[in-house]
C-alpha cells in the first residue's frame, strides 16, 4: 500500500492544489502571522482560525512532493459549514419553516454559572420561526480535530518553497474522530439534549460525511420522523469545493450517545504487544 499522509485540502477557502507557489508563499505568511489574515469566503468576516486551514485530506507521495489525492476532505474549521447557508436552510426545510419566516441567531446562552451568574455555555446556532407561536431548534456544528504535530512546520516549509507541486506533508496527522465525537460533541448533546426535550424542542447536529462514516454511518433504517427522536443529524457532503445536502436522520439521545461511544476494545494480546514496546525503566521516565 502506498504511503499516505493528511495535508491541507483548503487553505483560507481556496483549493490547496490549485494555488501557485507565490500564492502559497503569501498565504503561509498570513498563517505564520507575518501578514494580515485574508477574508473568510464562507462568512462575511476576516478569517479567525489560526493558520487558516479549512479542510485536510490524505495524499500519496511522489518524489518528496504531493502525489495524488487519496481520500475525502475532512472539515477542521466549523465556519466551513457556513457556506451558502446550506445547513441552516436544510434544517429549516426539515422542520417545516418557510424561507420567509426563518430566522437565525448565533451563540445563545444556555447555561449560567452558579458562582458568577454569567453564561457558562451556549448553543452554536438557533433556527427559529414565529408564525402562531415561536418555534425553534438548536444547532450544534462540530468540525474534526486532528492528532499529531501542528501545522507550523508546514507553513514554514511552504513559505520558502517555490516548486510547482507542493511539498509532501512532513509529519503524520490523522483526524481524531474519538476526541471530536465522544470527548467533544457527546458532552454537548448530553447537556443540551435533555433540556431541549423538556422544552418540547430538539437539538440538531451537523458533521461532515467522513466523520459520520467513522461513527458507523447511517442507521439500517434511517428515520425522517421528527417524533422518533431527540437529535436531528445533518451530514452534508463536500464535493468539488461545494457543501451540499447529504444524509439526515433522527435519533434518540440514547442512540446518539451509543453512536458516539461506538468503539471495541482491542484484544489483551494486542494491548500488551504495544505496552511492551513502550515500557521504559523508571529512571528513564520523563
Amino acid at each position: 500500500m502506498s504511503r499516505r499522509r493528511y495535508g491541507i485540502a483548503e487553505w483560507y477557502g481556496l483549493p490547496f492544489l490549485s494555488l501557485t507557489p507565490k500564492k502559497r508563499q503569501r498565504l503561509a505568511m498570513s498563517a505564520r502571522g507575518e501578514k494580515e489574515q485574508p477574508a473568510c469566503p464562507f462568512r462575511a468576516m476576516q478569517c479567525n482560525k489560526s493558520g487558516g486551514v479549512c479542510t485536510i485530506q490524505p495524499y500519496t507521495e511522489r518524489a518528496g512532493r504531493i502525489g495524488d489525492v487519496a481520500g475525502e476532505p475532512v472539515i477542521v474549521c466549523p465556519v466551513r459549514f457556513d457556506q451558502d447557508r446550506t445547513i441552516v436552510t436544510w434544517l429549516a426545510d426539515i422542520v417545516g419553516f418557510s424561507p420567509k419566516s426563518t430566522k437565525v441567531a448565533r451563540e445563545i446562552p444556555f447555561m449560567r454559572s452558579d458562582s458568577t451568574g454569567k453564561p457558562a455555555g451556549k448553543i452554536d446556532l438557533v433556527v427559529a420561526a414565529e408564525q402562531h407561536e415561536l418555534r425553534w431548534f438548536g444547532l450544534e456544528i462540530q468540525a474534526v480535530y486532528f492528532s499529531g504535530p501542528g501545522m507550523d512546520a508546514e507553513f514554514t516549509k511552504l513559505r520558502q518553497d517555490d516548486a510547482a507541486r507542493p511539498p509532501y506533508p512532513s509529519s503524520t496527522r490523522r483526524p481524531d474522530w474519538r476526541s471530536s465525537g465522544a470527548k467533544r460533541l457527546m458532552p454537548q448533546l448530553q447537556v443540551k439534549g435533555p433540556t431541549l426535550r423538556r422544552w418540547h424542542s430538539k437539538i440538531a447536529v451537523a458533521i461532515d460525511w467522513p466523520f459520520f462514516t467513522a461513527l458507523g454511518g447511517p442507521s439500517p433504517k434511517p428515520s425522517h420522523d421528527l417524533d422518533d427522536g431527540d437529535v436531528i443529524w445533518l451530514v452534508p457532503k463536500l464535493v468539488d469545493g461545494r457543501l451540499s445536502r447529504g444524509h439526515w436522520e433522527v435519533l434518540t439521545l440514547e442512540s446518539t450517545t451509543a453512536k458516539l461511544l461506538a468503539a471495541k476494545p482491542i484484544t489483551r494480546r494486542d494491548f500488551e504487544q504495544v505496552l511492551r514496546a513502550k515500557l521504559r525503566p523508571l529512571k528513564e521516565m520523563q
